[in-house]
């Protein structure tokens, strides 16, 4: 099904007032004790954001809907973005001091906070699958095979570990930043498309899911080059987190090791080829060819 423009900015806005509405009931309340630590949680979670790889989850879905709820793994998916970001922006890693238009966790409260938020949001989001969808063991193993594989040391990990080492580097392998883009960023939106799909009525087909797979890799790489084009572009309160700190900090992005208008030219590529996968998938995929189309353009 087609949608319009403004039919695509309203469900845009319903679908995130409702997650964020099932982000407020996941979190424990800020006077769980230790209130501390909990209130760091929801300053973390409830920044905001554009809630992407939630929105990812629940649009996979719809291509193939059935009556699961894909709401729980959708919250799970964000649960650990959020921990990445928090990690991530320690600094022992990026030194970031603005996420999301807010102060970041350390900066907020202070760094062993900001760790032990990230370690409650990693394993809360475990929590959230296994009690979610315990009627449907084999779902929920299958939910917690991905989402796990996606987030350990082969992929999201591990491409931050590599990021970290190439730093600084003169001589940059574009190999390897192929590599760390497809991990520390791609991962987690194949996971999400990837699980919403499991849960849809194509859940068992083979080839419907690696076609998603692939179309999550098309749109990481996407989502990737155009943040390294916006870092090195666009300001901070147009971001919401501090803007060029890649080149400064020695990053090796799109930008700094092919320059600026061949960022642009992959993100467009990779953005042309995730909506070539999105239309091959068939079903209901209106709203993800818009999300995917959005995406591809965005400013922020």
């Amino acid at each position: 099904m087609t949608i319009t423009p403004t039919q695509f900015h309203d469900l845009m806005l319903r679908r995130r007032s409702e997650i964020e509405n099932a982000l407020d009931q996941a979190l424990p309340t800020a006077d769980t004790p230790p209130p501390q630590l909990h209130e760091a949680m929801r300053h973390s979670v409830q920044a905001g954001g554009k809630r992407l790889r939630p929105t990812l989850v629940l649009a996979a879905h719809e291509l193939f809907p059935s009556p699961r709820n894909p709401m729980p793994a959708a919250v799970a998916v964000e649960c650990i973005h959020s921990y990445s970001l928090v990690h991530d922006d320690l600094p022992a890693m990026d030194d970031s001091t603005l996420r999301r238009g807010q102060p970041t966790c350390h900066v907020a409260y202070d760094e062993a906070t900001a760790i032990l938020v990230g370690d409650a949001l990693l394993t809360l989001a475990f929590q959230i699958l296994a009690d979610s969808y315990h009627d449907e063991p084999t779902l929920s193993v299958a939910l917690s095979r991905v989402l796990s594989k996606a987030a350990g040391s082969a992929q999201l990990i591990g491409g931050q570990m590599d990021d970290l080492l190439a730093e600084n580097d003169p001589d940059p392998d574009p190999d390897l930043l192929a590599s760390i883009h497809s991990r520390k960023t791609a991962a987690l939106i194949i996971a999400s498309l990837e699980m919403g799909a499991l849960m849809g009525e194509r859940g068992n087909d083979e080839e419907f899911i690696a076609l998603t797979r692939n179309m999550g890799l098309s749109l990481g790489q996407a989502f990737q080059a155009i943040d390294d084009v916006l870092d090195a572009t666009a300001l901070s309160d147009q971001l919401g987190k501090s803007a060029d700190q890649d080149g400064p900090g020695g990053k090796c992005t799109l930008v700094t090791y092919h320059g600026l208008e061949e960022a642009k030219r992959i993100a467009a590529q990779r953005t042309e080829e995730a909506k070539e996968a999105c239309r091959k998938l068939g079903g209901d995929h209106g709203f993800l060819l818009q999300l995917i189309e959005w995406l591809g353009s965005r400013d922020h």
